[in-house]
């Protein structure tokens, strides 16, 4: 039923300057793959095919990544070496990749109307690739299909934070409906710890429905002067209904350099066992 996956990936990754002056930050390494990688894998397991990627100028390193290196194949085959490649060939041939520009960088709400052009008029996923996350038993967009199969509606991902950190979020207030699933009834972009509604802070995971194009159109400027998702969320939470899942599994904020090393730490550890 969810049959594509939006990566907002046109952002300059100016908290990883100058590593990211000539490099997208969704190309950065997390041990042997980049931070795009582990998102297009997540949404695989989902049962997604088709990747519709949203970049800007300087991005085309994410493309020649899910493409053919005639070069690379050509000097590494028949070597010891060959068979590092076998994990991204398995990819390219189990998915589609399809791209858009976004013009200019007027916040995360404007870059998923710029991908309605790769979408149209069905329900999707949207993968935030610095949000590195790991399922607990299965992918954390698998569990949110899943959900979205019983409740046909637009679906956050949501974890708690710690108060000093909740300026940083979209933060919801929402009354539980079952284990772990809210109702939301509204959402504030990064407020002050005194004004959050709750704990329950959104991350780089959603599915949404596809009126949620049409409420982009006409949502204002938000916070940062952005046209932010959160606020056109909201609009479609009081209109219909939106829920918030608290997802079973790790996040490691690969926006920040703190949790980029945390996130290099874990998955290595992980290759050692």
């Amino acid at each position: 039923m969810i049959k594509k996956s939006l990566f907002p990936a046109a952002g300059y990754g100016t908290r990883f300057l100058p590593a990211t002056k000539a490099i997208p930050k969704e190309m950065l390494p997390v041990v042997d793959k980049p931070l795009i990688q582990y998102g297009v894998e997540e949404a695989i397991e989902a049962g997604i095919n088709t990747m519709a990627i949203v970049t800007g100028r300087g991005k085309r390193a994410i493309e020649d990544h899910f493409d053919i290196s005639y070069e690379l194949e050509h000097q590494i085959k028949g070597t010891s070496k060959e068979h590092l490649l076998e994990d991204i060939r398995k990819l390219m041939n189990s998915c589609t990749f399809t791209y858009t520009r976004q013009k200019e960088m007027k916040g995360l709400g404007h870059a998923v109307l710029s991908g309605e052009v790769l979408i149209g008029n069905e329900p999707f996923a949207v993968v935030l690739a610095d949000d590195l996350c790991e399922g607990d038993g299965k992918g954390v967009l698998k569990q949110m299909v899943e959900l979205y199969k019983k409740y046909r509606c637009s679906i956050v991902a949501v974890m708690e934070v710690e108060k000093d950190s909740i300026h940083k979020y979209g933060v919801i207030d929402a009354k539980e409906l079952e284990k772990d699933v809210f109702v939301v009834s509204n959402m504030v972009e990064k407020p002050k710890a005194k004004e959050a509604p709750s704990n329950l802070a959104i991350i780089g995971r959603y599915i949404l429905t596809p009126d949620i194009f049409d409420i982009l159109r006409d949502t204002k400027p938000g916070a940062g002067g952005e046209i932010q998702l959160t606020d056109a969320l909201k609009t479609q939470a009081q209109k219909g209904m939106v829920l918030a899942y608290k997802f079973k599994g790790k996040r490691f904020d690969c926006g920040s350099v703190d949790g980029y090393v945390k996130a290099i730490n874990y998955f290595y550890d992980k290759t050692k066992k």
